[in-house]
């Protein structure tokens, strides 16, 4: 089949040959035809399948006739983070380079006024964020009452964003009579409510099973100990890849993100970085120099995980399993589209193994283990062991300064309870005033036990110790001063 047996507009044909496609997806093959005739549309269909040309299409074509007002947009489209609704608005600009039509962008980290002055132009396509859009409608700057068209797209990463109530908020705003178009790679059951309650009768596109990964990827896992050996792991499964052109790397947490980053940095790697604490402009900036080939590394938190389009990844490392199973299709979905073939490793630690009984129940198939399994795993290398090691002395040091229990065994702690007196501030003699040594130099007196704090602080990036308790090393000095008590005078209470 080819674009041209879709039913598409001859202005949307022209710009979709000028972008060098002539055969469509599956799901655009199937989606298209019905959304073109005003029906709503539930799509599921695994990422990278060519979602949103799938929506993008019909809606140009139906926006062919008419013109929008002033704050009162035609279609509107919502997407779950900023990255995704940039990148329609790109879609949009190069299937609409024939229309005449205005396009607004409504996402945070973006000056308001020049937004608002887009919608008293009047938008005929209307990208946003739902808590940017609702904050617009909510100060009376925009209306809901002419939306003809409606698109969710990535439906289940709002839910895990909780977008849910805003999108259900959103619903009860636009007509009733409007045409929706709902778009999501799985299927949770809050999804499946919220399309029985806002769709009616719609066109059920499923082009695969739920949830499944691209057939061209080939998954691979790769067992590890803590995050100073899966670092060490990782560059080596980067400089030993075949057929390496760039990667992305997946972790579960921001601060993971920054860790991981400078250590590939310091290592001489050409890395960025990406999550969701980054600024606009520095999100878009390093997104744009992975894309242009500036970086052939990019760590990410799963702000990237969901439809940004980059075409030609060829590796996808998951550096923390995700605790969530889903994510994992929609992380390595970022590898393999277009029909490409891709690499997706992730690294597993003892404790990740309930995580990755999940992810192969969710996809039906076991994946393979590059080098020994979890059971084979041999023990720690002597650096994280000795790692370890200095991090329950430190623990055990804390406590014991604290008039605490230490969290190391009561071997070790020995040594440390005997020298805690020293460590300590002095007391006060008999008579009630201090040493005159200390009350003549009290910061000399305390400055070994800063200094041998100093040198046994590990550092930051190889932080696997154990928590810190109360205050850790940061002690304020006037908590460290001797405390003087003056005895009573007779008669005084």
């Amino acid at each position: 089949m080819k674009f041209d047996e879709l039913g598409l507009s001859q202005k949307v044909l022209t710009a979709v040959e000028a972008s060098g496609y002539t055969t469509p997806t599956p799901i655009q093959a199937e989606a298209i035809p019905p959304a073109l005739q005003g029906r709503d549309i539930l799509g599921i269909a695994q990422t990278g399948t060519g979602k949103t040309a799938a929506f993008t299409l019909p809606m140009l074509c139906r926006l062919e006739q008419g013109r929008a007002r002033a704050r009162m947009p035609r279609t509107l489209i919502l997407e779950p983070t900023r990255e995704l609704a940039a990148q329609v608005e790109e879609a949009f600009i190069k299937y609409g380079a024939n229309h005449k039509l205005n396009v607004a962008l409504l996402i945070g980290g973006v000056s308001f006024g020049d937004q608002e002055a887009k919608i008293m132009r009047g938008a005929d396509v209307l990208i946003a964020t739902p808590g940017r859009l609702l904050d617009f409608f909510d100060r009376g700057k925009l209306l809901l009452t002419g939306i003809e068209i409606l698109v969710i797209d990535e439906a289940d990463r709002m839910l895990d964003m909780g977008f849910i109530p805003d999108i259900e908020r959103v619903c009860k705003l636009v007509p009733f009579t409007r045409q929706t178009l709902f778009f999501s790679a799985t299927m949770p059951p809050e999804i499946t409510r919220l399309t029985e309650a806002f769709l009616h009768n719609p066109v059920r596109v499923e082009v695969a099973r739920a949830a499944t990964t691209a057939a061209l990827i080939r998954q691979a896992m790769v067992a590890s100990h803590g995050h100073a050996e899966k670092r060490d792991t990782l560059r080596n499964l980067i400089r030993s890849a075949e057929n390496f052109k760039n990667a992305i790397i997946f972790c579960n947490r921001k601060r993971d993100v920054a860790i991981l980053h400078r250590s590939l940095e310091k290592h001489g790697f050409s890395v960025g970085a990406l999550h969701g604490d980054m600024d606009q402009m520095a999100r878009m900036a390093s997104l744009d120099a992975f894309k242009n080939g500036s970086v052939a590394l990019l760590v990410c938190s799963d702000v990237a995980a969901r439809g940004l389009d980059i075409p030609d990844v060829s590796h996808v490392f998951n550096f923390d399993v995700p605790t969530h199973s889903e994510d994992y299709v929609h992380r390595i979905g970022r590898t393999g589209r277009a029909g490409r073939s891709g690499v997706a490793i992730t690294l597993v630690t003892p404790e990740d193994k309930k995580y990755v009984e999940q992810i192969e129940s969710l996809i039906g198939k076991e994946v393979d283990w590059e080098g020994p399994g979890l059971s084979e795993l041999p023990p720690p290398s002597e650096s994280s062991s000795g790692h370890e090691r200095r991090g329950g002395e430190r623990g055990a040091r804390r406590g014991v300064e604290r008039g605490g229990r230490g969290r190391s065994s009561a071997g070790s702690a020995a040594p440390a309870r005997e020298a805690a007196p020293k460590a300590r501030a002095p007391r006060a003699s008999e008579s009630g005033r201090p040493d005159a040594a200390v009350a003549e130099s009290p910061r000399a007196a305390r400055t070994p036990v800063y200094a041998e704090r100093r040198d046994r602080r590990p550092r930051a990036q190889e932080d696997d110790g154990p928590p810190v308790i109360g205050m850790g090393d940061h002690v304020p000095s006037f908590m460290l001063r001797p405390v003087v008590f003056k005895p009573a005078k007779v008669g005084e209470e």
